[in-house]
């Protein structure tokens, strides 16, 4: 079984922000495949897929390790069997790229996941968010998605999902192959 975890930050507060975009992919994938998030197991808001599990992380970003090394022990899955998406601000906004192991890129949810698993031997799914030169990525990574990106940000978890569905069907390796240009 392999473990799909969308990163972001629960709340209100939080929800559509850039940093969500974890959240958003595996929200898209649930909604048009028919799979809802609709219990609780381990700190995380589950669903069931074909051959997968999708979670999301019920914490902050920086604190996904510790929910999601408890759904894989829960749940006997090993770190090569797990698929972590997340925003990337180092990535033209709305660009998909998925990847095995690596750093984190300065991604604190990554690294709260490796150090938790104790290994960067993992598979990710980045979506670009950008970065603008004048707000700090801190406060970047935590605003809303302008108006005039929405088309963008649309077209972003659409080829999202899609590749997922790749990644779940044909493969990691066919899913780079075809998103990864």
């Amino acid at each position: 079984m392999l473990l799909v975890c969308g990163l972001g930050n629960t709340g209100a507060a939080y929800r559509n922000t850039r940093h969500n975009m974890g959240y958003l992919v595996v929200d898209r994938y649930a909604d048009r495949f028919g799979r809802p998030l609709s219990r609780k197991a381990a700190g995380c808001l589950v669903g069931e897929a074909e051959n997968a599990l999708l979670a999301k992380p019920d914490t902050f970003m920086n604190l996904s390790g510790g929910p999601v090394a408890a759904l894989m022990r829960k749940k006997n899955i090993s770190p090569e069997n797990l698929i972590v998406i997340h925003d990337d601000l180092d990535m033209e906004f709305g660009r998909v790229k998925v990847r095995w192991d690596g750093g984190d890129g300065g991604h604190k949810g990554v690294r709260s996941i490796a150090e938790n698993l104790r290994t960067p031997m993992f598979h990710r799914m980045k979506i670009g968010i950008g970065r603008d030169p004048i707000i700090p990525p801190e406060d970047y990574v935590l605003a809303r998605f302008k108006k005039e990106e929405l088309p963008t940000l649309n077209e972003a978890l659409d080829r999202a999902v899609e590749a997922l569905n790749v990644f779940l069907t044909e493969g990691a390796e066919k899913a780079m192959n075809l998103y990864n240009r």
